[in-house]
């Protein structure tokens, strides 16, 4: 079984990263395939950034998905999540999308980087069905790609933030999501289970290896232009 995940941001040290961890998750008998975004940002911090990342997900897969029987977008928000599931036929999770399924019908909260999130994530988990479980997203200053370079020093400021979502929002659950906060949900201690949203979708897209994808209504050749050659040719 192959496991490719996309990393929409243009930070390969993040793709190590998120490999790593899902390496480490994995039976030995999966490979795990990584995918950096061609183009886009470094990392994701605002709407213009998320939907070009939307296309360097496409773009991604459409070069590097043959084989795959799973595919993970390793990018908060999931950029492309129902393109991509129209394209692939195979499973396709995102890290947001599973982290709140792994909520388990629980209040949650969610604290990431990058204030430009709030509104973003708050629109994302109600378009999902998520709406009335969402306690709040609560941001901290730092972006998410600025605290991959220095967790250490954001460590105290997210556990403030997250027992802001239990204390004064009521959550049951609290999500720390972001590709560049992966492992360190694990650091913090509150009296709530706090999800590390890379594990939750890494857990989710093991899980669905090997399962038809999701289904949605194929659409016809499309004709393009000034598209990869990968990407010209899937959608044609």
């Amino acid at each position: 079984m192959n496991l490719l995940l996309i990393n929409a941001n243009t930070s390969s040290d993040i793709t190590a990263r998120l490999v790593g961890i899902a390496r480490a998750m994995a039976a030995q008998d999966v490979t795990i395939t990584g995918a950096t975004g061609r183009f886009g940002a470094r990392y994701i911090a605002s709407r213009a950034s998320s939907a070009i990342a939307a296309h360097a997900a496409i773009d991604a897969y459409a070069e590097h998905g043959a084989g795959a029987d799973a595919v993970l977008i390793g990018c908060f928000g999931d950029p492309g999540l129902d393109a991509l599931r129209e394209l692939a036929p195979v499973p396709v999770l995102g890290l947001a999308d599973s982290s709140a399924a792994a909520a388990q019908g629980r209040r949650f909260g969610v604290v990431t980087g990058g204030a430009a999130w709030k509104p973003m994530l708050e629109e994302f988990f109600a378009a999902r069905g998520y709406g009335t479980q969402l306690t709040g997203v609560r941001t901290v200053a730092p972006t998410g790609g600025e605290i991959a370079r220095d967790p250490d020093a954001a460590l105290a400021l997210l556990a403030e933030t997250c027992r802001d979502c239990v204390e004064q929002d009521g959550a049951e659950v609290v999500i720390l999501g972001g590709a560049g906060l992966a492992g360190l949900a694990a650091r913090l201690d509150l009296p709530v289970p706090v999800l590390c949203s890379v594990e939750e979708g890494v857990r989710a897209a093991l899980a669905a290896l090997g399962q038809g994808g999701a289904g949605l209504v194929p659409h016809g050749p499309v004709e393009t232009i000034g598209l990869s050659p990968a990407l010209a040719t899937r959608l044609g």
